[in-house]
Parts: structure tokens; C-alpha cells; sequence
């Protein structure tokens, strides 16, 4: 009824219309977060995890972003997230596509060989997911775990070190794909005796440390669709 009230409000004042319907959904960017369980949030409230908090800062920059599409589990490595995805084109096309993996690969000292294959698949089925369009893929450094109370008592040098080859890695891959790669390592060094930036396993981040997170992702895809 109020679509024909519209219509014929405006065929009366000669095309002169001020009565505007609402936007449908469908004018929303569609959001793919790709990982594991830093991506799913472990320990934290859903809406807490930065696919949601990086949805509620982008709107309010006016930027029209849907709810996420969450395709990660908690304890994936590269094989597994691969496995979670198929055949990409049954997860249909996204306007935005982030993707965290590989904290686990090094965990359980996986090869480099076999990350850098996996996670170069990965990355193309990204990129297909998001319509061939790698510069609407926005890879996140892997954190490193080393800088948390979890760890202590370990080789943190050892540890740190390896997250940093891993990370060389997927910069590379990701460059030469010229999709965005954000680096996150840092943010994860920063106090990490601060338990105010882990949740209750003092591992996985809180929601505090998502937010140092989403501040500097929206960054980035902001310019993207600002553009």
C-alpha cells in the first residue's frame, strides 16, 4: 500500500516526488571472515569478535556492510580451512573478504613448504569469493601468541620467530595477489602481560585488543570503498 501511495503521490505532483522508500538490504556490502578461531572470537561474545565489531565501525562511517558470514573454527590450520571451503563457488560472491590463518601451522610446526601452498589456495579462493577482485581481500598478519601470559615459561624468541616466518610468507603471497595485508603481529606485542588484552584462557584476544584490531582493518577498507 505505501509503494502505491508513493507511485501515484509522485505521478500527481508531475514526477516531483518527496516520498522516499527505504533502501533494500540488498544495497549492503556482503562480508566473508575467513579463519580460525582468532576470527571466531573464542572466549568472547559473538558481537564482541571483530567480524562484528569491524561491521559496527564500518557503519558508522557510513559505509553499508551486512552481517558477517563466519567461515572459521576454532584449532584450524590451512588444511582444514581449505577443507571448510569447498567448492568457494558454493559460498556465493562478497563485496568484502578478510582472512586470518596460520597460527595453528606453527603451533603444531607444520612445514613452510605446505603453508605456503595452502595458504596461496586459500588466498585464490578468496579472491574468487570476492569477484575476482583482490583488492576487496584484506589479509591479517598472524598474531603472536608468544606475547600472552599462555605462554610463559616457553621460548618466546623461538616463538616469535616463527610467527615472523610464517608472516613472511603470507605478505608475499599476498603482495604478488596485490590483495590488502594488514599487519596485526605488532598490536599482538604490545603489553602482552596486560590481562585486560586476552581473554579467560589468557590466549585469545579480548574483546579490547579486537578493537585495536578493527581500528586499524576499517582503515583500510574504508579507503577501499571510498574510493
Amino acid at each position: 500500500m505505501k509503494n502505491t501511495f508513493c507511485f501515484l503521490l509522485a505521478f500527481i505532483t508531475s514526477g516531483i516526488g518527496f516520498c522516499q522508500l527505504p533502501k533494500a538490504n540488498t544495497d549492503s556490502l556482503k562480508y566473508l571472515a575467513m579463519g580460525d578461531s582468532y576470527t571466531v572470537g573464542r572466549f568472547v561474545p559473538t558481537e564482541q569478535s571483530f567480524p562484528y565489531q569491524l561491521v559496527v565501525s564500518l557503519k558508522s562511517k557510513g559505509i553499508n556492510i551486512a552481517t558477517p558470514v563466519v567461515l572459521a573454527q576454532n584449532g584450524w590450520r590451512t588444511d582444514e580451512l581449505l577443507k571448510g571451503i569447498g567448492d568457494p563457488a558454493q559460498h556465493g560472491t562478497f563485496d568484502v573478504v578478510t582472512l586470518l590463518i596460520g597460527v595453528n601451522n606453527q603451533y603444531q610446526q607444520k612445514s613452510h613448504d605446505t603453508y605456503q601452498t595452502e595458504f596461496t589456495q586459500i588466498l585464490n579462493a578468496a579472491i574468487m569469493m570476492a569477484k575476482d577482485n583482490p583488492q576487496h581481500v584484506f589479509v591479517l598478519s598472524i598474531p603472536d601468541w608468544g606475547s600472552t601470559p599462555f605462554a610463559n615459561g616457553r621460548n618466546l624468541d623461538k616463538i616469535a620467530a616463527e610467527i615472523d616466518e610464517y608472516n613472511l610468507i603470507n605478505k608475499a603471497i599476498t603482495n604478488a595477489a596485490k590483495a590488502h595485508y594488514i599487519n596485526l603481529t605488532g598490536l599482538s606485542r604490545t603489553d602482552g602481560t596486560n590481562a585486560d588484552l586476552v581473554t579467560t584462557d589468557r590466549l585469545h584476544p579480548s574483546a579490547k585488543m579486537y578493537g585495536w584490531w578493527v581500528d586499524k582493518i576499517a582503515k583500510e577498507v574504508r579507503k577501499e570503498f571510498k574510493k
